[in-house]
């Protein structure tokens, strides 16, 4: 990036922060803008300023090509500029805070404030307190209710509105589902009110005829005695079911030519070539593979184009594959071949994640990657057979051990094994199953290659996280662990793998309890979880996400304050009968397919897969001919 360092050192003299705050905060790259295929755009012909905001720091949201597709499409309005912003990491917060500077955008380093809209992405539940970080930073209103004409309109969108109730007082529209659908009729609604001088409440109503949209002050909430949800009744002629929004052809839709590349590394420091959308599979644990159906292709053309587009205008050094389940991808074949003898030519990597255990997949890995140097990753999710016919897996032990030995036999000695702890109906026995199954996997290894050809031991590395029960899946009514329970659960996994004969080769990671029962909290709660989550801010709760700075005690006293009683929440087992504060969002799966699903896991039951026969789930009734039935 040598190449662009004068560039850097002349546009810092328009930045909104001094020299010598630049020089006192670490990586000050994060902020100053002016990458690689950043927009600019002539103030004076745009009539709306558009801010999207991933509310993380710089290089998590760079990373995130959600927000590259809607900055390409917002751009490509000639009477709309869209700009970004970013969480501004602990040391910026402190100085920014301090001195009263107002959080700015990348492009034009204008205050927020100043836009008409603000975007942020919820991509995961412990970014909430970041959120408000962000409103505050930017001096804007924290909750919703006080705000004016004078203030951006602060939109949501992103997995985690599947259940923005937290959230609600905090935002004055979720966008629920994908985010090329209605986002020019928002705008042109917007641009229709503004002129006519008619108020904010107004325009909100208005936007609450398009579909898709949530205007939470729209709705009113009653409670039973019990705490649960008695009721959820619109207003003003809001519609009483919010339908997501889905693009039907995913070939002939907004993707950027030219993403915005930073000058330091993102945590994704590639192209990345979103390759369908959706997921087959139906494991019953799994929130995106349930949100995003139907399963929708990008033509082969498609990719092709825009895989070379990509790679042209960054200068990347490697491109990966994005999908839930690349191997459900029905060119994959022809991709592989296409990329393989483009990107040779250019000396371009290429990552292919979310790969089943099968021969083909174990193919493509080998042709693209450095088997000697890298690790190859299951995820079988449980240790017993049981087990994954609960969870809906589709894979069976034959089918892993196979797929582990093939691995072997390719030149891979390193695998890495995902498993959760905690989902509905596990017994010990599954537990226990774990690190059986890891012990099988390192004996293939010994089995399949022989002691001639080895470099060494196998190394087999088990990580397990924490079960956290999320809405619309056949899960969301389950009970999740105590952390009590899960810490019991996870020293019997260990005490069980130190008497496996291949323990010594066998390395057991796992995943912090306390993050994830809040993410429970956060996951199912309703809105009166909103007053934690202030509470909890209030106190200096941000970055939750990491490690560092996360602050178990603080979102306690928070809990406490807000009156909360948090096992309501998490360790409650739900009636499927109950009122639950998503019901109102209308994804395309019916609750009785969801309500089928628990049951059948209830039993130990499978489904099959999309391309083996329609389970029924209704999102078939939304893009005809796109959904795969029997």
């Amino acid at each position: 990036m040598c190449k662009h360092a004068c560039g850097m050192i002349r546009n810092m003299r328009k930045l909104a922060l001094s020299d010598e705050v630049l020089m006192s905060v670490d990586k000050a790259a994060r902020y100053i803008g002016h990458e690689v295929n950043a927009i600019y755009k002539d103030l004076d012909k745009i009539d709306i300023r558009f801010c999207m905001c991933f509310p993380d720091v710089y290089e998590v949201g760079m990373s995130h090509i959600g927000i590259q597709i809607l900055y390409e499409m917002f751009n490509r309005r000639e009477d709309t500029y869209c700009e970004r912003t970013y969480s501004p990491w602990p040391d910026l917060d402190k100085i920014m805070r301090e001195k009263h500077i107002p959080l700015f955008s990348m492009e034009t380093q204008d205050p927020i404030r100043d836009f008409d809209f603000l975007g942020i992405t919820l991509q995961y539940e412990m970014c909430y307190t970041n959120v408000l970080q962000i409103l505050d930073l930017s001096q804007i209103p924290i909750l919703a209710k006080d705000r004016t004409w004078d203030d951006p309109i602060v939109i949501g969108g992103g997995p985690c509105t599947y259940n923005p109730e937290p959230l609600a007082d905090f935002f004055d529209i979720f966008y629920i589902g994908e985010g090329e659908t209605v986002y020019d009729q928002l705008l042109d609604t917007y641009k229709e009110y503004r002129k006519a001088g008619r108020s904010r409440h107004d325009f909100l109503v208005a936007a609450s005829r398009i579909e898709g949209l949530y205007i939470p002050e729209l709705y009113e909430v009653a409670y039973n005695e019990d705490g649960t949800l008695k009721s959820f009744t619109p207003t003003e002629g809001a519609p009483a079911l919010v339908k997501r929004q889905v693009v039907a052809d995913m070939s002939d839709t907004v993707y950027p030519e030219k993403p915005v590349v930073p000058y330091i590394r993102a945590v994704q420091d590639r192209v990345a070539l979103e390759i369908q959308r959706g997921c087959i599979r139906g494991c019953r644990f799994c929130q995106a593979g349930m949100i995003y159906r139907p399963l929708r292709e990008r033509s082969l053309e498609f990719l092709e184009k825009y895989a070379l587009a990509m790679i042209n205008s960054t200068g990347y050094e490697e491109i990966t594959l994005c999908s839930l389940s690349s191997s459900d991808y029905t060119k994959l074949a022809e991709l592989m071949d296409f990329l393989i003898n483009e990107m040779g030519k250019r000396r371009i990597n290429i990552s292919l994640p979310s790969l089943r255990i099968d021969a083909f997949s174990l193919d493509v890995m080998s042709r693209v990657q450095d088997v000697r140097k890298s690790s190859i990753t299951f995820a079988p999710e449980a240790g017993t057979q049981r087990m994954r016919d609960i969870i809906n897996k589709g894979l069976d032990e034959e089918t892993i051990l196979n797929g582990a030995s093939e691995a072997f036999k390719a030149g891979w000695d390193k695998v890495k094994l995902y498993f959760m702890l905690g989902q509905p109906f596990e017994l010990d026995s599954d537990v226990e199953g774990i690190p059986h199954l890891a012990d099988k996997i390192a004996m293939a290894f010994y089995d399949t290659v022989p002691k001639s050809e080895r470099r060494g031991k196998v190394q087999v590395t088990i990580s397990t996280s924490y079960f956290v029960p999320k809405p619309f899946t056949p899960f969301q009514w389950a009970a999740q662990i105590t952390p009590e329970e899960y810490l019991r659960r996870k020293t019997l996994l260990m005490d069980t793998l130190k008497q496996e004969h291949n323990y010594k080769s066998i390395k057991y990671n796992w995943h912090d309890s306390n993050t994830s029962i809040l993410e429970g909290l956060l996951a199912r709660g309703d809105r009166r979880v909103g007053k934690v989550i202030l509470e909890a801010y209030k106190d200096g709760c941000i970055f939750d996400a990491w490690t560092d700075f996360f602050k178990m005690d603080k979102w306690l006293k928070a809990i406490e304050r807000a009156g909360i009683d948090m096992d309501f929440y998490t360790t409650r087992e739900r009636s499927t009968d109950e009122l639950l504060p998503w019901d109102f969002i209308d994804t395309g799966m019916t609750k009785a397919f969801m309500k089928r699903e628990y049951d059948k896991a209830r039993k130990g039951l499978t489904t099959k897969n999309c391309r083996e026969g329609c389970g029924g789930c209704g999102c078939n009734s939304w893009t005809t001919g796109v959904c795969i039935e029997a």
